[in-house]
């Protein structure tokens, strides 16, 4: 689990400090973690960039491929006509809005 002080390394994943420019585990320099749109994982998805995928194309299911859950992202596609995906991802944006960056993080690595 991070603190406020601490980040993931953009390769391995590893929490480390803020202010690291290297990962002491894997040497990898760093770059800042935080964008405007609020922390990014590893793997460089970002937690408001998803929320707000849901929140306004989330009935034809384009932030579950944002967050690589191609499967359920097809799903949405499938039964975009009845409007059941986009009721499920109004609730799933108002989730990822209130989500904190580390469980954000802790999912979708």
């Amino acid at each position: 689990m991070k603190t406020e002080n601490q980040k993931f390394c953009h390769e391995c994943g590893e929490v480390i400090n803020i202010k690291a420019e290297i990962c002491p585990k894997c040497g990898v320099r760093q770059s800042s973690s935080q964008t405007s749109f609020g922390a990014v994982t590893p793997e460089g998805k970002s937690r408001i960039v998803a929320a707000l995928f849901a929140l306004f194309l989330g009935g034809i299911g384009i932030h579950r491929f944002y967050l690589g859950k191609i499967v359920s992202g097809i799903f949405y596609i499938v039964f975009c006509w009845t409007f059941i995906p986009s009721l499920i991802a109004f609730v799933e944006a108002i989730i990822l809005f209130c989500m904190s960056d580390a469980a954000f993080a802790e999912k979708y690595r």
